[in-house]
């Protein structure tokens, strides 16, 4: 009976960003900047396809306003905890809100994870298909792969987290990560393990590399149909609109291999910092930037607010 699960009134303790002390102010300063920039940049986003009915109101920027939701839950899932962490010295998390994190952890990266593979569909089919492509990208279509997106997402998150929340924790309650992802938690499990683990690397191994083959297979078929344009203006016309997309899945991609490659998850501090943070926030600056429909949009809500503001303190 004593070697039951105990993790009920006491929880887990969270490690920390750094070991090092007398600089948390600094980090948590940085952080709540940053936070601020991802949910400003990606409300913005969200803001300019809901009011630019000319043209921001096509398939690619309606999944890019839901990529830019999924990003400000996702980012919401963990450093909300951190800023908490670093200003109350406080790391302990109740064994519900560490799987409640968890859950939304893996919902949400799982979502941005889906987008991006539509979205790579909508720029194939725009690209190899450009006269089927209102009849394949028709809106139902469009409602259908986001909704799909999010629901696959919540369910393996739900698989995940309920099946490692049945586990007995009756070790160690310190999980050696800054926040509760999946297999620290896993670590600290003194039941059988076997089953969650098998899961792991066969389900979840499919749920990466599945939208990424997908997100190749496309653009390599973009990339083929794009040389065998004669018009070099075409091929620069096609090629921008494909960047954003493409230096967004670059950067996601790329920052996750880098933190399953590293072999200790005292060295995943960087690379789940850039994963959690970093990307969340550079991926409206990559669409702002790389993308002259938004940096119209931008300029037209600004026109527009600048003569409300100037028609009613006139």
């Amino acid at each position: 009976m004593e070697q039951g699960n105990q993790t009920f009134a006491p929880g887990f303790i969270l490690q920390g960003l750094f070991h090092q002390a007398g600089h948390e102010g600094l980090i948590f300063g940085v952080l709540l900047f940053v936070y601020l920039l991802i949910l400003q940049g990606n409300l913005l986003i969200v803001l300019l396809i809901c009011c630019d009915t000319r043209m921001l109101h096509t398939p690619m920027y309606f999944f890019l306003s839901f990529l830019a939701l999924a990003d400000i839950c996702f980012a919401s899932s963990t450093i909300p905890i951190m800023l908490r962490n670093l200003i109350s010295q406080d790391r302990v998390i109740s064994y519900h809100g560490c799987f409640f994190q968890m859950y939304c952890f893996l919902a949400f990266g799982n979502t941005d994870n889906f987008l991006l593979a539509t979205m790579a569909y909508d720029r194939y089919v725009a690209i190899c298909c450009p006269l089927h492509y209102k009849a394949l990208m028709n809106t139902r279509r469009c409602l259908l792969m986001v909704s799909g997106s999010w629901l696959l997402a919540l369910f393996q998150a739900t698989l995940y987290t309920s099946m490692l929340s049945s586990l007995s924790f009756c070790t160690s309650r310190e999980i050696p990560h800054f926040f509760c992802e999946f297999y620290p938690v896993l670590g600290l499990a003194c039941s059988d393990t076997t089953a969650v683990k098998l899961l792991a690397l066969t389900e979840g191994v499919l749920d990466f590399l599945g939208p990424f083959i997908f997100i190749v297979a496309s653009y390599l078929h973009i990339f083929v149909t794009i040389m065998k344009t004669s018009s070099s203006s075409s091929k620069h016309r096609s090629f921008s609109t494909c960047g954003s997309h493409l230096s967004v899945v670059i950067l996601f991609y790329g920052t996750l291999c880098w933190i399953y490659t590293q072999p200790t998850s005292k060295n995943k501090v960087l690379p789940t910092l850039m994963y959690t943070v970093v990307t969340p926030m550079l991926n409206p600056f990559i669409y702002s930037l790389r993308n002259n429909e938004m940096k119209r949009a931008l300029r037209r809500l600004l026109s527009r607010v600048s003569s409300f503001i100037h028609r009613n303190w006139k």
